[in-house]
């Protein structure tokens, strides 16, 4: 079981076709942070597993064309990839036979992200380099920043989450147009922001968005630091 490059995110494959449900397990796995392909259906994550190696696959147990635990045969073309599986049943039969089916673990949804993270870096360990959860906020440096009222702390981070999601946009817009001084100007921002408010999670990424702004991963990453905050 080979560990995954160290220079991109472990990829994870999501098989579940209730909307709403995929929509929180996608971005709760790539807020990690991951590489999320999701898939709707067993035949969806067969030919998604045909094309590309995952780290990891997080299967529903009841999809539209079967149970989850036929996907597993798949894994003799891909051995010793770990698999999850996630179900809203309590029964103790139900995961009895996920796990007899080959399953590595059975999550019960509705889940936390927390939850839902342990379980992923539990299981990713042994093939992926997966990062320790950076501090979202450090209060007492924005205290110190602030003079030392709570109030004051309080109010400049309401209005630091109000422009962020549209600073998030300009960082993307320039990113697909290639312009790396836009990006730049918008870090330069960015970063003075986080430190009167305690963005420490944030400004450690955006330092390391600093010093490649055009690299895939860098940018994955700032996202998924983006949408913790505003989770």
């Amino acid at each position: 079981m080979n560990p995954i490059p160290s220079d991109r995110l472990p990829r994870v494959l999501l098989v579940e076709d209730d909307p709403v449900s995929a929509a929180f397990l996608r971005d709760a796995t790539s807020a990690l942070p991951a590489e999320v392909h999701v898939a709707g259906s067993l035949a969806e994550a067969r030919r998604a597993i045909d094309a590309m190696h995952f780290d990891l696959w997080l299967v529903d147990a009841h999809l539209p064309d079967g149970p989850g635990e036929t996907l597993l045969g798949a894994t003799s073309e891909n051995p010793g990839t770990p698999a999850l599986a996630h179900t809203a049943s309590t029964e103790p039969v139900v995961r009895e036979r996920l796990l007899s089916a080959g399953f590595r673990d059975v999550l019960c949804k509705p889940l936390g992200i927390g939850e839902l993270h342990d379980a992923l870096r539990t299981h990713l360990a042994t093939t992926a380099r997966v990062q320790e959860p950076r501090q979202a906020w450090d209060d007492a440096a924005a205290l110190r920043a602030m003079g030392g009222d709570p109030g004051h702390v309080a109010a400049l981070r309401d209005l630091f989450l109000q422009e962020l999601p549209g600073q998030r946009e300009l960082l993307r817009s320039a990113a697909m147009a290639g312009d790396e001084v836009a990006i730049r100007a918008e870090l330069h921002r960015l970063a003075a922001s986080c430190g009167f408010v305690g963005a420490a999670g944030l400004a450690a990424v955006v330092r390391e968005l600093q010093a490649s702004p055009l690299q895939p991963q860098a940018l994955q990453r700032f996202d998924a630091a983006v949408d913790e905050l505003l989770v």
